[in-house]
């Protein structure tokens, strides 16, 4: 029976870490390492619960809420003003002829201007395509609070350079 609840935890895991390291990767803004870490934490918090978390109706959405509380957990121990770099990226490449030359912040480097709880409801809500009572659930928090939270942060968006949500989206 162990050997069976094992094989069914290494089939959920390997089905669902692409899933959660790209939603990971918006959470934090881009950082891969950070991202990988969470999946690993969500991962094994999962393991150790596999046997009562395998007969709930939906593994997959649970795991995003245990993913997303560890990023909160983990974004409330750190040090606000914190933030590691570990390479410099390249410099960007030259703008096709006719192209607009104002640069466009891309969806990672806007998100992560966001504070994390932001960052949070604003993925699950549209990456992870959660309603409002999935997204109050999986943040602790009540109803009222995950819109109040996504209009402000959408607002925040609004306001960041290129001054419009379609800035983030490839023409």
């Amino acid at each position: 029976m162990r050997q069976g609840r094992r094989d069914g935890f290494r089939e959920f895991a390997a089905g669902r870490s692409g899933p959660l390291y790209r939603s990971a990767c918006l959470l934090v803004g881009g950082d891969t390492r950070l991202a990988e870490d969470l999946v690993q934490e969500t991962l094994g918090r999962m393991y150790q619960r596999w046997g009562r978390i395998s007969r709930i109706d939906n593994p997959a959405a649970y795991a995003q809420t245990v993913l997303v509380r560890v990023f909160l957990t983990h974004r409330r121990r750190r040090p606000a003003g914190e933030r590691p770099v570990g390479e410099h990226p390249d410099r960007a490449a030259p703008a096709p002829a006719g192209a607009d030359p104002a640069p466009r912040p891309t969806l990672l480097e806007a998100l992560g201007r966001l504070e994390p709880k932001d960052r949070a409801v604003l993925v699950l809500r549209y990456w992870e395509d959660r309603s409002v009572e999935e997204t109050a659930d999986a943040m602790n928090a009540s109803s009222a609070a995950v819109r109040t939270r996504t209009s402000r942060a959408l607002d925040r968006l609004r306001e960041q350079p290129g001054g419009s949500l379609t800035a983030f989206v490839d023409r």
